[in-house]
């Protein structure tokens, strides 16, 4: 429950007709307050005794013959602030929360509204309130944030902003079991100021469980972009982990940004509450800013979130360096994407392909120039052991970084390969682009090539030839040999290569079993 401060104790003597406001005293009014299309028809003493402005203003148009009339177009809160103003001045009571407090207090600067002009005037008990009640609790401080946007040139004077901000940081900083709060909602257990849990309304001396530091996500994913990154910042200089900065952005991307959830099914935005659509340029400079805001470390966000950041970016036409920025990002963490992933639309206007194989060329070479080209974003092996390990063609290879990028980049080029306009250059740049070693096998090679050579049945011997170039018929296993054998698609040349191979391996096997038998004889006769 949002917490509020009473103030005033004069029952509402205050009633609306249309776009006026009455003050029902008895007395007639000697006074009218235009605040935009809202009139206020009240009386001089009440509102000169509280406000220096209203003091100065009351006097300069009681001069004029024709009435005293007063308008305050730049009143912050406008007509809805001015009103609890007026109700403040004469002593009716209402009640000071985190969602009106923001607006009086700077309606309250603005009308110079200080002790000098009564005690417990509007600038204390606002200030009051905000310090002592507001500030203390997370709910209220963001709320009270919020209501910043409406009047944020003169919250700013007053640093509201701010001292939200650093509140919020604090508290988000801190384990929430230490305090027992953010206060738990929806249905949960209530707690004692102190923390415990409440049964009844009589404390149990249990201490509330909290969620992992992610608690504070979805609070945070409700303030608009500037105050939001404001809040970010304050965090990463109390020393948040980059993780949860990290986690935090991904939330509030996926609010925001509707085309990254659009190829993961349901998932936790689902769950979020129901926001009003951006524009796309709004869109599109979200996107950049989240770019910007993202820590530069791999592992921190979902290879899968950062595909579907890359998507939008593309469709919004994003600039060029954040487009550049999320490649690299996903081609620091390639070997944990999948092949869905891959299979992105080609979003330009020359459509050269039906998927973005330029893209994909391009973060797969982010991903073999990390580490000065080792290959293994860090956990890699050297070409040499890969080799050693791979040269057994019945072995099973190694699951090292660089031999799944190999894999799924070979699963990539069977998928494109149907593509009838995917030209044989773009095809054979990405194909060669894996690194030899990377492949113990060619058999996911050899499978791209052959859908090539399907979808493309009119393409010329010579191009045949340099296209099956690109696999290694010693590195096709024998499944793969007995198939290619067969494969009338292939050049002449490439299947007399096969057979040769193919042979070789089964003597290679058969002796293999010779030997074993050999032994296992020797073995028996001693």
């Amino acid at each position: 429950m949002a917490a509020c401060m009473k103030l005033g104790s004069k029952s509402d003597a205050f009633q609306r007709q249309g776009q006026a406001w009455f003050c029902t005293t008895g007395l007639p009014s000697d006074v009218i307050v235009e605040v935009g299309e809202m009139s206020f028809h009240l009386h001089k003493f009440p509102l000169l005794s509280r406000s220096g402005v209203m003091e100065r203003l009351i006097a300069d148009a009681s001069e004029q013959e024709e009435g005293c009339l007063i308008q305050l177009p730049q009143i912050p809160g406008g007509s809805k602030t001015f009103e609890l103003v007026a109700k403040f001045c004469y002593g009716v009571k209402l009640e000071l929360t985190s969602a009106n407090v923001v607006h009086l207090r700077c309606a309250a600067e603005h009308l110079e509204m200080t002790e000098d002009y009564g005690e417990a005037n509007l600038i204390s008990q606002t200030e009051i309130f905000l310090n002592q009640v507001v500030l203390r609790n997370w709910k209220d401080s963001l709320k009270a944030l919020q209501t910043c946007d409406d009047v944020i040139s003169e919250a700013e004077e007053l640093q509201i902003p701010k001292r939200c901000i650093d509140s919020l940081a604090a508290k988000a900083c801190t384990d929430p079991n230490l305090f027992g709060w953010p206060v738990m909602e929806h249905g949960g257990p209530m707690q004692s100021p102190g923390g415990s849990v409440l049964w009844n309304g009589i404390s149990t001396g249990a201490r509330p469980k909290h969620s992992s530091s992610d608690w504070w996500y979805e609070d945070a994913s409700s303030l608009s972009l500037p105050l939001y990154k404001r809040l970010i910042s304050a965090m990463e200089s109390r020393g948040v982990k980059r993780e949860i900065v990290a986690g935090s952005l991904n939330c509030y991307a996926k609010k925001y940004l509707p085309g990254i959830n659009r190829r993961q099914g349901a998932s936790k935005a689902s769950n979020n509450r129901v926001v009003a659509p951006l524009s796309e340029e709004d869109q599109k400079i979200l996107l950049e800013e989240i770019d910007q805001l993202l820590p530069l470390q791999k592992g921190l966000c979902a290879t899968k979130f950062l595909f579907g950041l890359l998507r939008t970016a593309k469709i919004l036409k994003a600039n060029p360096t954040c487009v550049s920025n999320l490649e690299k990002r996903i081609g620091v963490q390639l070997d944990q994407a999948t092949l869905e992933d891959l299979l992105m639309t080609n979003s330009s206007d020359s459509m050269e392909t039906l998927y973005d194989v330029d893209c994909v060329q391009r973060i797969l070479e982010h991903f073999l120039t990390m580490d000065g080209g080792g290959g293994g974003g860090g956990g890699g092996e050297s070409p040499e052991s890969v080799e050693d390990g791979g040269s057994q063609l019945m072995g099973s290879p190694s699951l090292t970084p660089i031999t799944m990028v190999a894999k799924l980049i070979d699963g990539f080029l069977a998928e494109v390969a149907s593509d009838v306009i995917l030209k044989l250059p773009k095809f054979q740049s990405l194909a060669a682009a894996v690194p030899e070693y990377a492949r113990p096998l060619d058999d996911g090679l050899y499978r791209a090539i052959d859908i090539y050579l399907k979808s493309h049945p009119w393409l010329a011997e010579s191009d045949r030839e340099q296209l099956c170039r690109l696999m290694d018929c010693q590195k096709l296993s024998l499944e793969a040999c007995t198939h290619a054998a067969q494969n009338e698609r292939l050049p002449l040349r490439v299947i007399v290569q096969v057979l040769f191979f193919e042979q070789l391996q089964l003597r290679t096997s058969i002796a293999g079993c010779f030997l074993v038998s050999d032994n296992l004889d020797v073995v028996r006769g001693s």
